[in-house]
């Protein structure tokens, strides 16, 4: 009976990086090369069409929009935090230089940074939506994206897509 449980245990531990591969990424890495983390998304301005839906359907991309990061340890408080500015195509690519995980899981960028909608410039589509969960926080995906340099290596982490709505719809006309 205790062999039985003991290699259930044993098998749980070797599948454990198959069920949380992005717990992997930080894993086989030599000592000297260094990880960064980079979360990258898309921000737009949701259509009038789709108003109280999370529908993207005709939204328009938005550059210089702003969004945060912000990782709290796994006390809770606050470990990173920085505004990122969308380019031309409303992509943004938040390279979250200075983060450190305290605990490898429970400060892991995967449960520990969310994204957050910030500002639009767009006076005609300012207002946030929870899109994603754009207002309260993005969580991150992995999408088993890394850049492998010679001296370090980049683990890219995904949210979103995010939205903003616009301030003023025309009421629909019903014929």
């Amino acid at each position: 009976m205790a062999s039985s449980h003991l290699a259930v245990f044993i098998s749980s531990l070797l599948l454990l990086p198959l069920a949380f591969p992005s717990i992997a990424a930080y894993g086989d890495i030599p000592e000297d090369k260094k990880t960064e983390v980079v979360v990258e998304g898309m921000v737009y301005c949701q259509s009038c069409d789709n108003y109280g839906s999370w529908s993207l359907s005709k939204a328009q991309t938005i550059s210089s929009a702003k969004v945060s990061v912000i990782c709290k340890n796994n006390e809770g408080q606050v470990s990173f935090y920085k505004a990122f500015e969308t380019d031309g195509n409303g992509y943004f690519f938040a390279e979250l230089e200075g983060f450190q995980m305290s605990h490898p899981l429970l400060d892991h960028p995967l449960q520990s940074c969310r994204v957050k909608l910030v500002s639009s410039p767009l006076d005609y589509c300012n207002l946030l939506s929870n899109i994603n969960d754009g207002m309260y926080g993005s969580p991150l995906r992995f999408e088993s994206k890394r850049l492998h340099r010679k001296d370090y290596q980049v683990v890219i982490y995904a949210a979103g897509p995010l939205a903003f709505r616009p301030a003023h719809c025309p009421a629909p006309t019903h014929y």
